[in-house]
């Protein structure tokens, strides 16, 4: 369990209290935690605030994560379909969560650990992914490129077995990192990711027709350079395709017709072709490649193949037993309660930008810079947030704010309703647009 917050401790001593006086007391000392604060919404030119609340969320789990020990010392049962069943919550106490991230192991008697690593293009869909194989929107996703600008942490842990996933940002060549000022963490993470990595999982878009018919050539040089590693490749957006037959062609292609050291039995039906369906990759691409690499499309030494919708619960759950079942014996690196490595700052700061580079156009969500001047406990045990969103133009800020501040407004209740989930507590988040000085 985690490390108790500032009521922790006359938590615990009014439910030793009050235990004494038989389980009717008890439900009565739970019952105000059941109450909801009501949902409220205000809009202003340039502020939008948000408050959600959810009498699921109002067990002593809102401080103590998924499971926790108080929940079943005052009889308070969870749903078993409910979120808190399915992974642990994030605190939302910075201090709590730095202290469960150092606290020792709750392993069991014969522990597994694997290491992964997502790797794939720009918007190939790995947080997604990840969100769906941990059961929380922990990682930030958009439509828009370079969402994840540094590496996360993510853990899955289930009976002996722990997971820890490690979503890069989409690999990308030094030019473009050059080119378009992207921090370093960018081109570096995916790298340094890989030094400690047991399994590699490849993502590749499938609905992506001017991508999908190769690997990138970075990829393939990642593949290269750690070739002792073992890799799968997972086809995503396979519900966005009319024809499956593409299917077959793109995995003849990616795979150079060999799985796990064997020949696969289907015709190379995909070529590589001059038209604009089938592009090469560009010679400034191919700068940072080995000239081993140089016009390969595919990578022969995948062990497995998965096509899937990263959307799919069914899907990914074939995905994540595959992966538990391929922990080896070994220490776990983290608590079982442990989620994700992020601070709840960090989390709130991605969650606020995936919305921004959701809802606004072009450079725009890039140019905003966000700066949290609140973060703390309310008097009912919400989270109360602010933060300033800085914006270095008028046209920009016009933009944000929305008319009659509509947008701003919607930003702030689709991050109170995700930062709810992930934290397990109610939310009372505030937005201030403001002109860079």
């Amino acid at each position: 369990m985690a490390a108790p917050g500032r009521c922790g401790v006359e938590l615990v001593r009014a439910g030793l209290k009050v235990w004494q006086l038989g389980p009717h007391a008890v439900r009565e000392w739970v019952a105000p935690f059941r109450s909801l604060l009501g949902c409220q919404r205000r809009c202003v030119s340039s502020v939008g605030a948000a408050t959600f609340s959810n009498p699921r969320l109002a067990s002593a789990s809102r401080h103590y994560g998924q499971g926790s020990a108080m929940d079943h010392f005052v009889g308070v049962s969870q749903p078993e379909n409910s979120l808190t069943a399915c992974a642990p919550a994030v605190s939302m106490y910075r201090d709590e969560q730095s202290l469960l991230l150092v606290q020792p192991p709750d392993m069991p008697e014969n522990p597994r650990v694997l290491r992964v690593v997502l790797l794939g293009a720009p918007n190939a869909g790995k947080s997604t992914l990840s969100n769906q194989l941990l059961g929380r929107n922990v990682f930030p996703v958009s439509k828009k490129v370079h969402t994840t600008r540094c590496q996360a942490l993510g853990v899955i842990t289930e009976k002996e077995s722990q997971v820890i996933l490690l979503d890069t940002p989409g690999i990308i060549s030094p030019v473009k990192q050059k080119r378009h000022h992207l921090e370093l963490s960018l081109l570096e993470d995916p790298w340094k990711s890989m030094e400690s990595a047991d399994l590699v999982l490849v993502l590749v878009d499938v609905s992506d027709k001017w991508t999908r018919n190769q690997l990138s050539p970075q990829v393939l040089q990642c593949l290269t350079q750690f070739s002792q590693v073992p890799s799968i490749l997972v086809l995503n957006k396979v519900d966005c395709l009319k024809q499956k037959s593409i299917l077959l062609e793109l995995t003849a292609a990616l795979t150079e017709g060999v799985v796990n050291g064997k020949k696969l039995n289907i015709r190379q039906a995909f070529r590589p072709c001059p038209d604009t369906h089938c592009p090469r990759p560009a010679a400034k691409d191919l700068n940072t490649q080995s000239e081993k690499n140089a016009g390969k499309i595919g990578w022969p030494n995948f062990q497995e193949i998965f096509m899937l919708s990263a959307l799919s619960q069914e899907d990914v759950k074939t995905l994540k037993q595959y992966l538990l079942a391929q922990a080896q014996p070994g220490p776990w690196e983290f608590h079982s309660g442990v989620l994700t490595s992020q601070t709840p700052e960090e989390i709130c700061i991605n969650k606020i930008r995936e919305k921004l580079l959701e809802y606004l156009p072009q450079e725009v969500p890039y140019n905003v810079q966000q700066k949290t001047v609140v973060w703390e406990e309310g008097p009912s045990g919400e989270l109360i947030i602010h933060q300033n969103l800085l914006v270095p133009k008028e046209s920009h800020m016009r933009i944000l704010i929305g008319e009659k501040g509509h947008l701003i407004s919607q930003i702030a209740q689709e991050v109170g309703r995700d930062l709810m989930d992930i934290f397990l507590c109610d939310i009372q988040i505030r937005l201030s647009v403001k002109l860079l000085k």
